[in-house]
């Protein structure tokens, strides 16, 4: 009896101390450094991918039911803390050698995102 006391104790602060079990992360295709929005799925086959000397050239697209403003919102939050910079013109941010920017169209009742990211 002790022992199931004792058993009982110990999976409680485990869970206690652990909380609640995180989902990972997901991040733009070709990247891991680049997280997707919860809301956009990635678009099947549209991740282009090329590492050449000069930097890494990857294009791709993720969509959902979304707006517009909610996702410059949540890149807007999410890229500054991951060292990107706002560039001059809307859409586009800057880290250390690298431009990312991000294009909106809207298909099938669905806002697509194409994130494209170049060498500077």
């Amino acid at each position: 009896m002790l022992l199931r006391h004792r058993l009982v104790a110990l999976i409680a602060a485990v869970l206690l101390l652990t909380g609640p079990i995180a989902h990972a992360q997901e991040f733009v295709p070709g990247t891991e450094d680049l997280p997707l929005m919860k809301e956009l799925v990635t678009v099947d086959g549209s991740a282009v991918v090329f590492n050449k000397p000069e930097g890494r050239i990857i294009e791709a697209t993720a969509r959902g039911k979304v707006s517009i403003s909610a996702v410059r919102s949540f890149y807007g939050e999410t890229l500054p803390q991951l060292g990107w910079n706002a560039a001059t013109s809307i859409d586009t941010w800057t880290r250390e050698t690298e431009t990312l920017r991000l294009d909106f169209a809207e298909h099938d009742g669905d806002l697509w995102v194409t994130f494209s990211l170049v060498p500077r």
